[in-house]
């Protein structure tokens, strides 16, 4: 989960992942916008019609000036001019505008950066002189407008954002109080901090912003009423000469004269979103890598998955309520985290930790099952041993007959020590808990004891038992065991095969390692079998069908005797046509 964690944490602080996050932003502003509100707003919009009336751009500050001389008797509260009037033009025609600017209460003029990014684009200083303040119309869009910076900062001269300078003499406030984390107008408090440049999130307004056309308003002057008591923006609406139309997160284009109308609204009703901080995302990425953890690591099946989903659905609500909350949690990282960690919990929960439990409770189910069998045959020795004790105590038997018993009595304890000690054998061989002789030894000290105990089988089923010439090698190690585990080859083939057949014992040899290999012409086993035959208790079908007794005990332990000696066992089988074993040794060196 560790890894996860971090990996989402790197990729949430990448350029695709920010590219992301704001599209995220501008789906949930489309989805979650406010119901609408009595907007203080209106625009004052030079529209296509407005530029036709005037005769063109050039005519632009007479027109202005007559709007304003029909607008400011009206008494709005405050009038943002966003358009650059920093050249002087006609002088009678800049005069009566100046004359229009002083005659209007607190007129804001519009400052911008110009390209060189050096330096202030300022108005006139006719126009200077009369206005109430300066703001700038810095949009600075990435690459939506969703934020404004409310401060610029050029070459030691620094300006208020338009609509904040609009805002603050709506209210007839004094100068803007700073903190390091926000911005005091007035009454209002506005969670700017100046590590963001004192930028905020655009409040868009649910209705676009009243307008009132330049044309509208000149051709019928009682249009000015509507501009009582409220803030006007003045600006270019028209679609040709508004170069600076900007994206916005409804997805819409909207010039920056509607989009300062819209940054005075939000801070006029003083509603603010705010960003969840660097930290917030990252410690939900925490909680979301160890939140997967522990899901699958204390629960299971149905339940985990089950609450894996409500723990993915909630992780995707949150960034919802929060902005709800009027917090933007960027939800890139977070979310990233969440799935990663359930996806890898619940890869490793299914393909490791519910893999070693079904081999668990497969193993336990064939151990109860070679138990159940063991048990089964063990009562037959038992049953002789007690049945033959009862008889010696209840009878009076002649001396023969006592013998016979006792040694039946033997034979058969015997047998049940045997099979005692062959399951603690495969136990501590497992565990690593049998410690193997070293001895010093030949080939044939092993093969020849094996081959002339498994002879007497085969002889009982008429069977043929081959064998190819030894080799003089000399192996080291324990002697008993490898004796053990080449009888239970010998044994399993005369076992699993049918009277008649033959058992071939063949050797290789090489300067490194020595081959002794037992082949059969028994039932034979598939591949499926192939895979599991040396796992302990297993069993192929065909030797459950086949009615021969087996506990599935006897491979493992060969396998873990030649494991133990350095070895390996290899296994060729065919369906109907036998199998052959293959045990190969390391030899002495120059043995």
């Amino acid at each position: 989960m560790g890894i996860c964690f971090v990996f989402a944490v790197l990729a949430g602080w990448t350029r695709l992942a920010s590219q992301l996050d704001g599209q995220a932003y501008d789906w949930l502003f489309a989805a979650r916008r406010p119901a609408a509100w009595p907007q203080k707003a209106i625009l004052l919009g030079i529209d296509e019609a407005s530029l036709i009336r005037m005769g063109g751009v050039r005519n632009l500050r007479k027109s202005l000036a007559q709007a304003l001389d029909v607008l400011c008797p009206a008494k709005p509260l405050a009038v943002a001019i966003d358009l650059m009037l920093s050249s002087e033009e006609d002088p009678s025609v800049d005069e009566s505008l100046a004359r229009s600017f002083e005659r209007c209460p607190s007129v804001v003029l519009a400052t911008d950066i110009v390209r060189d990014g050096k330096s202030w684009e300022e108005p006139a200083a006719p126009f200077r002189r009369q206005a109430a303040s300066l703001g700038h119309v810095h949009a600075d869009p990435d690459p939506v407008s969703r934020r404004i910076p409310l401060e610029k900062a050029v070459n030691g001269r620094r300006y208020w954002a338009l609509a904040l300078e609009a805002f603050r003499l709506s209210r007839q406030a004094g100068p803007v109080l700073e903190s390091p984390a926000d911005l005091e107008i007035g009454m209002t408090r506005v969670p700017a901090p100046r590590a963001t440049a004192r930028s905020i999130y655009i409040r868009y307004a649910p209705a676009a912003i009243d307008e009132v056309s330049l044309a509208e308003l000149l051709a019928k002057p009682e249009l000015a009423l509507r501009f009582s008591n409220r803030v006007a923006f003045a600006g270019f609406t028209d679609q040709s000469a508004a170069r600076d139309r900007l994206m916005t997160p409804m997805g819409t284009l909207m010039t920056g004269v509607e989009i300062h109308a819209n940054l005075f609204e939000t801070l006029n009703q003083g509603v603010f979103r705010v960003d969840a901080g660097p930290a917030l995302p990252v410690f939900f990425a925490f909680l979301a890598a160890l939140g997967a953890g522990m899901i699958f690591t204390f629960l299971s099946g149905w339940i985990a998955w089950a609450v894996a989903a409500a723990f993915l659905i909630a992780y995707h609500w949150m960034p919802i309520w929060l902005f709800d909350a009027q917090v933007f949690l960027p939800p890139f990282m977070p979310l990233a985290a969440a799935w990663i960690s359930v996806i890898a919990a619940a890869s490793f929960h299914h393909f490791v930790i519910r893999r070693r439990w079904q081999r668990s409770e497969a193993d336990k189910t064939r151990y109860q099952q070679a138990i159940h069998f063991v048990t089964h045959e063990m009562k037959t020795p038992l049953t002789a041993i007690q049945g033959s004790s009862e008889i010696m105590s209840r009878y009076r038997l002649n001396e023969d007959k006592q013998k016979q018993i006792a040694q039946m009595i033997h034979s058969e304890s015997k047998r049940l020590a045997q099979m005692i000690q062959t399951f603690l054998d495969v136990e501590r061989l497992a565990g690593g808990e049998m410690e193997l002789k070293k001895d010093h030894f030949h080939l044939s000290e092993v093969m020849l004891p094996a081959l002339e105990r498994a002879r007497v089988l085969a002889e009982k089923k008429e069977m043929q038992l081959e064998v190819a010439a030894l080799p003089p090698a000399r192996l080291r190690g324990d002697r008993e065991m490898l004796e053990y585990a080449i009888y239970n080859l010998l044994n399993n083939a005369v076992k699993y095969s049918g009277s008649g057949t033959a058992i071939r014992c063949g050797f290789a040899a090489t300067a490194a390692e020595v081959q002794v290999t037992v082949a059969d012409q028994g039932m034979g086993m598939d591949a499926a079998d192939l895979k599991k035959i040396f796992d302990r208790f297993y069993r192929s079908k065909r030797a459950e069908e086949s009615g021969i007794a087996g506990t599935g005990i006897g491979l493992s332990i060969v396998h873990e005797i030649v494991k133990q000696h350095g070895g390996r066992i290899d296994v060729e089988s065919e369906v109907g046509k036998g199998s052959a074993f293959t045990v190969s040794l390391p030899r002495e060196p120059n043995g």
